[in-house]
């Protein structure tokens, strides 16, 4: 373990860091169900949010973050693998003997990106938290990679069930536009003008309360009584076999203390609150999604110990 990450790692108070984004949820939750702004309010908050604040976050990330892909290479070709694995396994639940039986097709394909993808504002603020700059570079180079696998592997299933082209959904997707973009800005060399910046940091912050309180607000908890198996299969999937598939991918790239470290925390993460966003926007079971987006936050409270204080 590096000096840096044993300075970091014991001030960080996991309950403390998760709570500011449940309890956005939570505020959205009332807002919508006790109050004028009701869902068809939050609807139009949904499509602002994912088609343009939360990409302008993305691609404001990435470009800010310089990539020196020669010394994060092993740490690229870990996340990238490990995301590969998760993507797989959370896709191979229906094909399972005894399990595969009992879970609906259709909200699997909506609910299997819970099981890979993950919250990056979180990432950000844990990675820094942990390692401070070096952290902060090493979960860049991380989120700059594996959004756009991710995004693919959200967006196939659910085109598939739904009968659409699975091309058009990719090309049109914004988180993707947004990550390739960042990152071919990166590697350019291209910067985002100082004049511009304030702007676009504002416009990416708005993102991270809307999006939270949007999902909050097509949460009904209920529905994952119709659903309970497959909410437990892909939720142990993300908080539990990912955190281990990251130890192993760790060993096999020979990665450093801090890459390590980075690496489990990665893994641990709750989901991204926009798996809710994307599954409503392609007609499938949002609130189903939102309330697995919540849970997902709760259960990061116990993952991300685990793997930065058990596993690691």
């Amino acid at each position: 373990m590096t000096a840096a990450c044993s300075r970091y790692a014991p001030r960080v108070n996991f309950a403390q860091l998760l709570f500011p984004d449940f309890s956005l949820i939570l505020c959205g939750y009332l807002i919508c169900r006790y109050t004028a702004l009701n869902r068809s309010v939050w609807q139009q908050v949904d499509s602002l949010v994912y088609l343009f604040l939360f990409p302008v976050l993305l691609f404001r990330s990435i470009v800010k973050s310089p990539l020196d892909l020669a010394a994060t290479s092993n740490l690229i070709g870990a996340g990238l693998s490990l995301g590969v694995c998760a993507i797989a396994l959370s896709y191979s639940l229906p094909y399972w003997p005894i399990l595969g039986k009992r879970l609906d097709k259709r909200d699997h394909a909506a609910s299997a990106q819970v099981g890979f993808r993950f919250n990056s504002f979180i990432a950000l603020a844990l990675a820094e938290r942990l390692a401070g700059a070096e952290g902060l570079l090493l979960i860049s180079v991380l989120i700059g990679f594996c959004v756009p696998l991710f995004n693919i592997g959200a967006v196939w299933p659910m085109a598939r069930h739904a009968n659409t082209g699975f091309l058009r959904e990719l090309v049109r997707n914004p988180l993707i536009i947004a990550t390739s973009s960042g990152l071919a800005f990166n590697l350019m060399g291209l910067s985002i003008p100082a004049w511009m910046d304030p702007s676009v940091s504002r416009i990416g912050a708005a993102s991270l309360a809307l999006g939270l309180m949007a999902a909050g607000a097509g949460m009904e908890l209920r529905t994952l009584r119709q659903g309970q198996l497959l909410a437990v299969s892909v939720l142990l999937v993300k908080h539990l076999l990912l955190p281990l598939m990251a130890l192993g991918m760790s060993q096999l790239f020979g990665l450093t203390a801090m890459q390590t470290t980075i690496l489990l925390a990665f893994s641990a993460l709750p989901t991204a609150s926009t798996c809710y966003v994307l599954a409503a926007r392609m007609g499938y079971n949002g609130p189903y999604v939102a309330g697995l987006v919540t849970l997902s936050t709760l259960s990061g409270m116990l993952s991300l110990p685990f793997a930065l204080g058990v596993l690691r």
